[in-house]
């Protein structure tokens, strides 16, 4: 039997005009990503189709917003 392991999630919101260009091309318009990687002030995200992959500051942040 094996066990699952919970991923964390985040939702983000493109802020700069390239965010929203990879959110409506790579990411298909969904908010949700899974954290891959943690560091004290960033965190590097896998958007939910598995296309986009990239790193994001925890707070002011200029191409992305995490939202609740």
């Amino acid at each position: 039997m094996t066990t699952k392991v919970k991923r964390k999630m985040v939702n983000v919101e493109p802020i700069s005009s390239k965010a929203k260009n990879r959110f409506a091309n790579m990411m298909d318009r969904l908010h949700g990503c899974h954290v891959e990687q943690e560091t004290e002030d960033k965190l590097f995200l896998a958007s939910i189709n598995r296309k986009n992959f990239f790193w994001i500051d925890k707070t002011n942040d200029p191409n992305w917003k995490i939202v609740k």
